[in-house]
């Protein structure tokens, strides 16, 4: 697959193409450009060059296009899905949703750009006129990874369009097929340069746009490591960052929650895409009565799931996306082998998988926080379990980390449930239904897991500059000017 730049597929000046792979099968799907810092110029200087004409585009035209493009994404619904399958690994259901989510996310912010523009304030005096406007960055640069590669993507790149501002993607190179694909099947009815898509690494594409004087705001979903990165090489441009960082998310289950739902929930919260999503759980904390019977049925639900290729219809966990991020869950669970815990189920690459990144969803007890799997994340499928004693205890523990993405509990105790949204510090409480988003609902985290939010107005406030406007329409004199 070729770039996308000024409306058009293009190759990469530097002639290099990169390999993609199936993480199920580890075989190539395709090959897409090499891109280098030059790709960059030529997509910024496109997106630069169509923003005067872009902003000035009514609100009612802008939506009009985003629904376009989500029309265009339904009728290449299964094409999408497929391919995403196919590059990603998740499981179709899985990608479905995505894909799914991806478009109402253009339908959603179409309509809410089309009611928002700013406000009148009050006046100082009679005869003014007080105005709040809401104005456009410029060029957005979107940096997106690879385990949510559309959903991501479009949760930035749709409210900064309706915002008036254009955009230049640079998809993850583990995952940038289906994007390329989406964006020529679904928004090349667009005026050339607001939207481009350069493919390459990260110290080479992804540096070069981050850095470029003519890209205001960078928004970024990834590691808080790279968010760091990105906030030092950013620090003397005094750039607007939108960073949506790490995580390390608790789910506690309370006392009076009932096993078998809490079970199920948790299995969700902690395995879908293979524990390979921002908000996974990656900590969970039961009461100390219940640990046992707990812990016993949850591995046997775990164990019950099916392992394999996310293309296949009897698959509930898929691949891992590469053989570094399965190592790193290697090191964390022997960690905390190492230090006391107990593997229940799981712990191991699956035997009967000789191809693709797979391991076995891992159920662990006995853990605490001097291990690895219970301080930093892992970002793969692994349930450690730790015991408590006092409801207390439960949210001193779900706050202690570095970490405030999201957080889980599970009861119907309206007074513990309370305690726990107001006392944990975190983006998103969820309560009973983990991992469920809301358009409407913003979406970000606290301490090393970010700046911004995503969804929601406050979603579209993020590619939005505030300027007042003070008019006095009569024009007189003031007796408060020279001479005193």
């Amino acid at each position: 697959m070729r770039m996308w730049i000024n409306g058009v597929g293009v190759d990469s000046t530097s002639g290099q193409v990169i390999e993609v792979a199936d993480p199920a099968t580890e075989e190539v799907l395709d090959t897409v450009p090499a891109g280098t810092p030059a790709d960059v110029e030529r997509a910024v200087a496109a997106a630069k060059a169509a923003f005067p004409a872009w902003r000035q585009t009514t609100a009612l035209e802008r939506a009009q296009m985003l629904h376009q493009a989500a029309a265009r994404m339904r009728d290449h619904f299964d094409e999408l899905v497929r391919l995403l399958t196919l590059e990603e690994g998740k499981p179709v259901p899985e990608n479905a949703e995505e894909i799914d989510w991806s478009l109402n996310t253009l339908d959603y912010y179409a309509e809410l750009g089309r009611h928002i523009r700013g406000r009148v304030i009050p006046s100082p005096a009679a005869g003014q006129l007080s105005l709040v406007l809401k104005e456009p960055y410029g060029v957005v640069g979107c940096i997106v990874p690879w385990n949510y590669p559309i959903l991501l993507l479009l949760w930035k790149m749709a409210p900064a369009l309706v915002a008036g501002n254009t955009v230049v993607a640079k998809p993850s190179s583990l995952t940038p097929l289906t994007t390329l694909r989406m964006i020529q099947v679904a928004f090349d009815h667009f005026p050339p340069g607001v939207i481009n898509v350069v493919t390459g690494r990260g110290s080479e594409v992804g540096d070069a746009l981050v850095t470029h004087p003519d890209v205001p705001v960078i928004a970024f979903t990834g590691s808080t490591a790279v968010g760091q990165h990105i906030a030092r090489l950013t620090a003397g441009q005094i750039k607007k960052l939108h960073l949506e960082l790490g995580g390390k998310d608790p789910f506690v289950i309370a006392d009076d929650a009932p096993l078998a739902t809490a079970v199920e929930a948790l299995s969700y919260a902690a395995l879908i895409n293979a524990g390979q999503v921002c908000t996974s759980t990656e900590r969970v904390y039961v009461p100390r009565t219940m640990l046992l019977e707990f812990a016993e049925a949850l591995a046997e639900r775990v164990s019950k799931l099916r392992l394999g290729p996310g293309i296949e219809p009897t698959t509930d966990v898929g691949p891992m996306i590469g053989d570094a991020y399965r190592s790193k869950v290697e090191e964390h669970v022997a960690d905390a082998l190492s230090r006391g815990a107990k593997v229940l189920v799981g712990g191991r690459r699956p035997p009967h998988l000789e191809r693709g990144f797979f391991y076995e969803p891992t159920v662990l007890v006995d853990v605490d926080h001097s291990m690895r799997i219970m301080r930093e994340e892992t970002f793969g499928p692994t349930i450690p379990i730790m015991a408590y004693d006092t409801f207390d205890e439960a949210i001193a523990l779900a706050n202690d980390t570095e970490y405030g993405l999201g957080a889980c509990l599970y009861s119907h105790d309206a007074r513990k449930v309370r305690r726990f949204y107001e006392e944990v510090r975190a983006g998103t409480i969820w309560i009973n239904d983990p991992l469920t988003d809301n358009y409407a609902g913003p979406f970000g985290g606290m301490k090393m897991s970010g700046l911004g939010r995503e969804l929601g107005e406050e979603g579209l406030e993020e590619f939005w500059q505030t300027k007042h406007v003070h008019w006095d329409i009569e024009g007189g004199f003031k007796d408060w000017w020279y001479p005193y």
